[in-house]
């Protein structure tokens, strides 16, 4: 080795020593940063992260309010509904016993078990042997394509894809399975580990389709509001709400409030303990109807009756739908609603089948709809208790007016004041009688009119004729005093889906039809019809306004709120934005404990305004003014006289001898609609009609007011006053025999 050859030492450079200094500083100081921001600036943070882990917050429903008549008698209530539910943490460890458990469970629910073997070593897992070779994956993917109780996957499949999931949260393999079975399973609850009973409560409806429109029934949380209801407590997926009737209108009263509990969970999901003392659900109140559930049945069944009759009778569906309304006239209570045709909503109240659902949606006579609040029709001779009413207050008749009714008169139809008369503008305006009367019935006072039901009487009275009547009551007047007595509003009741009706103007009518109001539209809706709609409740509160001596009471379907302990709780309802409330806001009526509750009294509260002609126009003024006490006993007058009256009184027949003094009105409305038209039945001067009929009694006394409607029913004297003078006579006997036995009275 050459002495150039050796090693030298190798000189050491400080800077490569501080250079890896300053690195392990940076790096440290890095640590440190991330550790203070992860501990100090964000710990809060991933705190509130670590305990959302294990913690779990678990809604315990409440149980929803019973609804009663006003008699006690149940109408809607909470049932126990037994679904077998597998919770897979607790099934056996044995893969043998797991599959005998799955076959027993097989042959008493009848439905697949689908099988279950030991892991193998390629897949380290399980393997659901189904029909095609199925692997898990495959298997679990075609599962979460069912909802819990389905017919489609097998037990083994639904298990499997629980496990998966939360394997300590039990999963429904059948639901609704009856008291037997669940009996059974709780028999071999120790054979079959991890399988059990769960208990769900359901609605029932014992009275079914005779109350559906006005209970209504109950449905899943809509996507629409489930945001605004989750922060209320409820779930969605388990919770429901009213979607018709008064499960709808009570729904935050009926509901109660849902309970809570905070409980730590491991990772598999098994609750360990309690991290918060729990809250208690709080049932809801229960809701008394005024409905008696006696007249309501016969409603029901003289609605069904007489459709059937007339329906054999005409050898086709004359009659498609109808109404049936009993009511106090005095409080304002709903003592029967019946709307025909009807649904079966105990169908709905486990879930809402589709195929039925559809069914009724299609139903071209939309047995969904309440027809007694949501149906408008033109109210057709029953609307002239408004005609009447102004016509007597505004003087335009008395008492001792005599009224010249030729079984048709030719009226010179103005759309301006100074229009000519030609032949082009003289239109004939003819009485329901002029086939059979063509000389009409003559010369009639004022309650020959009403008791008579004479058009051209009320033509007359509407809009004038000639010098005979030179100054009728005209369209303005008359929908004042159509309004004062319950049209052209909607009424308040606690019922959704209510409509306001039609009573129609000047402006109304160039707005919607571009035309002008003429003198032969004032005579057509003088006597209900043309652009007039109601709806039946409508008419029943006019008739009940006129035998309630002017008073208008606010109609209720709700009696009384009780606790769960039977205690009255105070309630109000505001029909301005439909809530229910413990206190009074405004607009809001008392319902809890029952009071009547007055709208407005016609005779005492200056409803009308006034009216300033100067020629021939006339105009609204700003001034208000009553309806006279003597209008009101003219018109009840004339209402009573329908029925003393033997010659031509539209309910003489009827009630002639009924043994209570009764008074009303009958109605027949012509009508010209999409089913009308698509049959080819809109033929001028023969036009279908429906059937109306009002009627309250004792006459010095009322305690009852009924109305009748049949879509299609022709005359009202014939198909709706037979229904009413049931319903009434059914009501006096329901009260004797309640007074025989010591009960309160409907």
């Amino acid at each position: 080795m050459s002495a150039g050859s050796e090693s030298r030492p190798v000189k050491f450079e400080a800077w490569r020593l501080g250079l890896l200094y300053i690195i392990i500083f940076f790096v440290f100081v890095g640590f440190v940063i991330r550790l203070f921001n992860l501990q100090i600036l964000d710990g809060d943070l991933y705190r509130t992260r670590a305990v959302d882990n294990y913690t779990n917050e678990v809604s315990v429903p409440a149980p929803r309010g019973i609804i009663y008549d006003r008699n006690g008698y149940i109408l809607a209530r909470n049932l126990a509904a037994y679904n077998i539910v597998v919770t897979p943490a607790n099934l056996p460890e044995d893969d043998s016993d797991i599959q005998r458990i799955y076959r027993e469970l097989s042959e008493l629910l009848g439905i697949a078990a689908g099988n279950f073997v030991s892991a193998d070593t390629e897949t380290d897992g399980l393997i659901l042997e189904v029909p095609g070779g199925l692997m898990m994956e495959e298997v679990l993917e075609e599962a979460k394509l069912f909802a819990a109780c389905v017919d489609g996957p097998s037990i083994a499949q639904m298990v499997a894809l629980q496990d998966t999931l939360a394997p300590y949260s039990p999963v429904k393999v059948r639901c609704n399975v009856s008291e037997e079975i669940a009996r059974v399973v709780e028999e071999k609850k120790m054979d079959w580990p991890g399988v059990s009973v769960e208990i769900e409560p359901i609605r029932d409806y014992p009275t079914g389709s005779l109350t559906a429109h006005l209970i209504g029934f109950l449905g899943p949380i809509p996507a629409t509001q489930e945001e605004e209801l989750r922060a209320k407590g409820f779930v969605p997926n388990r919770d429901k709400i009213g979607y018709a009737g008064v499960e709808t209108s009570m729904q935050d009263i009926l509901a109660g409030r849902n309970g809570l509990k905070v409980v730590q969970i491991d990772v598999a999901g098994q609750e360990i303990r309690n991290l918060e003392p729990p809250i208690a659900p709080v049932p809801g109140h229960n809701v008394y109807l005024t409905i008696d559930t006696r007249l309501q049945a016969a409603a029901e069944a003289t609605m069904m009756e007489e459709v059937r009759f007339w329906n054999t009778y005409f050898g086709q569906v004359r009659i498609s739908s109808g109404v049936i309304i009993a009511m106090n006239p005095k409080t304002g209570e709903i003592l029967a609603m019946v709307s025909y045709p009807g649904y079966e909503n105990n169908r709905l109240s486990r879930f809402i089948p589709a195929y039925y659902y559809e069914q009724l949606s299609q139903d071209p006579r939309r047995p969904l709809l309440n027809n007694a609040i949501s149906a408008e029709y033109p109210p057709g001779s029953t609307f002239k208790l408004s005609t009447a009413t102004g016509a007597f207050n505004e003087g335009v008749v008395d008492l001792n007016t005599v009224v010249l009714t030729p079984g048709q008169l030719l009226l010179c139809e103005r759309f301006n004041p100074n229009d000519p008369c030609t032949d082009f503008n003289t239109r004939p305006f003819v009485d329901y009688i002029f086939e059979q009367r063509p000389e009409g019935f003559g010369s009639l006072s004022f309650l020959q009119c009403i008791a008579y039901s004479s058009n051209v009487c009320f033509y007359k009275l509407g809009g004038g004729f000639e010098d005979e009547i030179p100054q009728g009551l005209g369209i303005e007047r008359l929908q004042q005093y159509a309004r004062a007595l319950g049209y052209d509003n909607t009424s308040g009741i606690e019922l959704p889906g209510e409509q306001d009706g039609l009573i129609p103007d000047p402006q109304w009518k160039r707005i919607n039809t571009g035309e002008n109001w003429s003198t032969g539209d004032t005579y057509i809706a003088s006597v209900g019809q043309g652009y007039v709609l109601a709806t039946p409740l409508q008419v029943l509160m006019s008739g009940s306004t006129i035998a309630n001596s002017g008073k208008l009471m606010q109609p209720t379907v709700i009696r009384q709120v009780t606790d769960g302990d039977g205690n009255v709780v105070e309630m109000w309802f505001n029909p301005q934005d439909f809530t229910v409330t413990e206190f009074p806001t405004q607009g809001s009526y008392q319902i809890s404990p029952f009071t009547p509750n007055m709208k407005w009294d016609i005779t005492v509260t200056p409803l009308i305004q006034g009216y300033s002609c100067d020629g021939p126009y006339c105009t609204l003024t700003d001034d208000l003014k009553i309806v006279e006490p003597e209008t009101i006993a003219a018109v009840r007058a004339g209402t009573r006289r329908t029925v003393t009256d033997n010659s031509f009184g539209t309910l003489s027949r009827l009630f002639g001898d009924f043994p209570i003094a009764v008074a009303g009105k009958t109605g027949t409305a012509e009508y010209c609609d999409d089913v009308a038209r698509a049959a080819d039945r809109c033929n001028f001067g023969a036009w279908p009609t429906h059937s109306w009929t009002i009627a309250y009694a004792p006459f010095d006394d009322p305690e009852i007011a009924v109305v009748a409607f049949a879509y299609n029913g022709g005359e009202g004297a014939s198909v709706a006053g037979p229904m009413v003078e049931r319903v009434i006579r059914a009501y006096f006997e329901i009260k004797a025999a309640d007074i025989a036995q010591g009960a309160p009275s409907p």
